[in-house]
This record gives structure tokens, sequence and C-alpha cells, in this order.
């Protein structure tokens, strides 16, 4: 019984493993884009002379996730919001899951779209591919806005339980038998204490392939071990906003990774946003939208 428990776990890793999915649509307006580096979706709003900002999501996240502060961007400023790939409404495939691929697939949507001299806002995950994109191709960022992005991984702490998602065997049953109760409590922790997680969420989690989502998650680990961003950010020269919810519960202290990007940039803006955790744009939606927009123009400086 054991030894068939334990070849029915084994080949539930192989299938899980290789499972991959195609790109789809999901949001209202949303489009797809096929690129070199994968096919993707994206949702564009406002006038499309006004200067752009470009938002790019978090680890398990979607395009959704921006929806509480695009309408207050989108009264300006040409907006386009990027799922990255084996999220959302992306191509899902086997592999390719680096920061540096999924700047390159972002680079691509921008110079498909004609983008070019951004304000690129990135949250969690999304700041070092945000910081990526900067290295990769400095015309099209302008600014940058790191939302929730810690330095390195030394700065969080998902815990124990946090972590069985990705021990080999057991994650990929963890996995497949989720029910939608546990992906809410595991997406607890993306915001203050008591936040009420939206069910579209828990939908964009389910979306993802067990490749996506382990893959993606080491990515973070690889690239902000190779050189923390704070270091890549005073090496990039962009001007610098960095924001943290004050009650953040995957930052081990806020206030230390907002002091590491001011010690890397002495020039970089920082603000801790109470009441907020992991998530200010979905928790403080018109709080982080007049962070943002002071920003991009330029009428907070340096």
């Amino acid at each position: 019984m054991v030894a068939a428990l334990i070849a029915l776990a084994l080949l539930n890793a192989l299938l899980v493993d290789g499972e991959t999915k195609s790109a789809a649509v999901t949001v209202p307006g949303g489009r797809l884009l096929d690129l070199p580096a994968g096919e993707t979706q994206v949702v564009e709003g406002g006038p499309r002379g006004g200067s752009p900002i470009v938002l790019i999501h978090c680890f398990t996240c979607g395009i959704d996730w921006w929806d509480g502060v695009r309408p207050a961007l989108e009264r300006r400023h040409r907006v386009v919001a990027v799922d990255l790939l084996g999220h959302d409404g992306a191509e899902k495939p086997g592999d390719g899951y680096s920061i540096e691929h999924q700047a390159r697939l972002v680079a691509q949507a921008l110079y498909r779209l004609g983008i070019a001299r951004a304000e690129v806002v990135g949250h969690s995950l999304g700041g070092p591919v945000s910081m990526a994109l900067a290295e990769q191709a400095p015309r099209l960022v302008d600014r940058l806005v790191l939302i929730d992005s810690i330095p390195d991984d030394s700065y969080g702490d998902v815990g124990l339980v946090g972590e069985l998602p990705f021990q080999p065997v057991l994650g990929q049953l963890l996995w497949r038998v989720k029910p939608d109760f546990s992906i809410r409590e595991g997406l607890e922790v993306a915001f203050a204490p008591g936040f009420p997680v939206p069910d579209a969420f828990v939908d964009d989690v389910k979306r993802m392939t067990y490749s996506a989502y382990t893959g993606s998650h080491d990515a973070f680990d690889q690239y902000t071990g190779a050189e923390a961003l704070p270091q890549r950010a005073a090496a990039v020269g962009r001007p610098l906003l960095a924001i943290m919810g004050a009650e953040e519960q995957i930052a081990k202290d806020p206030r230390a990774a907002l002091a590491a990007y001011r010690a890397g940039d002495p020039a970089a803006v920082t603000r801790l946003v109470a009441g907020a955790g992991h998530s200010p744009q979905v928790e403080k939606p018109a709080q982080t939208a007049r962070l943002i927009l002071r920003f991009a123009n330029r009428s907070e400086r340096p």
C-alpha cells in the first residue's frame, strides 16, 4: 500500500510538472499579444497621447490587481497593464520564468504598442521585472516605482507553511488538491491582517500551473541573489520611488527595506503606506494612485 501511494505521488508530480496552458483573455478589455518571448494579455486605457505608465503585477497575481488604481491613472496617462508569463491570461509554458525573460516579454509588448519612456510600476515580483526592463531596454523606462518589492529574499519570510508548496513531490501533491479556502488563506499574507481576499484573486492562482508557480518564485531569489534591487537601481540610474505597506506580512521589516533603497540610492524617494500590507494598490488604491501620479508628473522630485 505504501509503495502504491509513493508511486501515485511520483506520477502526480510528473503530470503536474508537465502541465502547460495557452494564453486567454480573462479581463474586460484584455487582448492578446503573440510575442517572440511568449503570448500574453495586456489591457490599455487612458488618452493615447498621455505620458505612459506601465503596470507589472506580483507573484500569483494578474492585471486585475491594478483595478483599484487604473481609473485614477488613466485620466491623463496612457496606462498599460501586462500579464507576466505563467500568470492570469498569459501563456503558461513549461519553463522560461526567469526575471530577465519576463522583462524581455514586457519590452516586446511595449515595442509592439509603441511605448517608450514610461513610468514603470512593479508590484512585488513585478519590481525585479521592472528593474530588469530598465537594465535591458533603458529607453523604455523613464522612472521606476517599486511597490512592496523587498530588496532581496533576506528581507522576507513566508514561514514554514509557505515553503511547503515548493518541496519536491509534496508540493505537486498540495497543488493538485488545493481547495479555494486554502488558496484564500495563502493569499492573506499579501494584505494587512483582516483584509478580505477578493474571489478574483483566488481565480488568478487557479489559472497558474505548478511550473509557473515554482519557476516564478525561484526567479525572484535568483535575480536578487545575484544583486539586490537597491544596488541594481543605483546602477540603472533612473529616478526611483519605493513604496511599502506599513502592515507588511511578507517583508519582515518594511522600514528596513525602504532604508535599504535609500542606502543604495540616496536620491530615492520612499513612502510607507499606513493601514496597508503587501498590496497598497489594492488596499489603499486612492493613496497609492496619488503617489504614482505625483512621481510620474515629477512634482515630487528626489
